[in-house]
């Protein structure tokens, strides 16, 4: 296991230089990070966009370009923004708002994923099944955005107006200047209610398609000859399933939850535009897309690759946890 840990790690170090090495080389050749300064009025003069270039370093050859900004990451600098703001401490601090929403709604679409499939398998073309199948195509066939406004719309007005007061918010990760006031306890309490409909909009896209999975694995567990064998020693419906069904069947869900990491981190990017979260998707988008800062994209790139690449190791790791059959030597 150790030895297979470390030939994942160097392995995830490896991806990890590749993709950032593509990204750089993509957004090097169509980012123009002098655009802003052309735009102005009156234009400046093409002495002063010189020496802008000059001082961002534009005019170095690519791979001088890279290894400075790589090198800067080893010594945990991600550079700075086409402002002057160092990219490092924004990221840790928007990755904190990110990553509430990201492990909240990770765990509430893992639990109804494996709930819902295990139902539906075992109750194969029952009402409940097709009730479920039926709300998992739905969702998966939402778009995230129409969904994340929908919530808004109609979730968010009627829960308010059920507790005649303002329960769940609509904009933003909690309420502005709030800290110069509010207890911790009210403060806690306030994310939360900030938190729900855009955590709800992430977890219920994602549990649409792992509960597939996992009802599809569940039914090919029923099947084998051990879990009638289990049943042929006397052992009850219920405990042949739990005990002995479900195990089995949470691998492949595992490696699917693993793989939709990234996925859930491009749905937050949309959901965090749709509810205004001031989190690594709304980062990405006005402080590096929107704005050419090469900088700004590759930290997003680097922390999004390093929580998929952590998952995918941890996926390994408990497929030997699950099936000790796997060897990983």
């Amino acid at each position: 296991m150790f030895f297979f840990v470390v030939r994942r790690l160097i392995a995830s170090v490896l991806v990890l230089l590749a993709s950032s090495l593509l990204v750089f080389a993509l957004c090097a050749a169509s980012f123009d990070p002098l655009q802003r300064f052309r735009q102005r009025q009156p234009p400046p003069t093409q002495e002063y966009l010189n020496g802008v270039a000059e001082s961002l370093g534009l005019n170095d050859p690519f791979l001088v370009r890279y290894w400075r900004w790589l090198s800067g990451v080893f010594t945990g600098d991600f550079g700075e923004t086409l402002n002057g703001t160092p990219v490092g401490p924004q990221l840790i601090t928007r990755l904190g708002v990110t990553g509430r929403m990201l492990i909240a709604a990770m765990v509430i679409a893992v639990l109804l994923a494996i709930v819902v499939g295990v139902i539906g398998a075992v109750r194969q073309y029952k009402p409940s099944d097709y009730t479920f199948t039926f709300l998992a195509y739905l969702l998966i066939a939402l778009p995230t955005f129409w969904f994340a406004a929908l919530l808004k719309e109609f979730v968010a007005g009627g829960v308010n107006d059920l507790f005649g007061r303002q329960v769940l918010y609509t904009i933003g990760e909690q309420t502005p200047g709030i800290e110069l006031y509010a207890t911790s306890g009210e403060i806690w309490a306030d994310r939360l209610g900030h938190l729900v409909l855009p955590t709800i909009s992430l977890a219920l896209l994602s549990f649409a398609a792992w509960s597939r999975f996992q009802r599809s694995a569940m039914l090919d567990v029923l099947g084998s000859d051990y879990m009638r064998l289990a049943r042929a020693k006397g052992l009850t419906y219920r405990r042949t399933v739990v005990k002995h069904g479900l195990r089995n069947a949470l691998i492949p869900l595992t490696t699917v939850v693993a793989l939709g990491v990234g996925t859930l981190f491009g749905g937050a990017v949309i959901t965090e535009q749709v509810f205004v979260w001031n989190g690594m998707g709304r980062f990405l988008l006005e402080n590096g897309i929107r704005a050419n800062d090469l900088n700004v994209v590759l930290g997003w790139l680097l922390v999004s690759a390093f929580f998929v690449v952590v998952f995918n190791l941890i996926a390994d790791i408990l497929y030997a946890v699950l099936d000790p059959r796997i060897r990983l030597s």
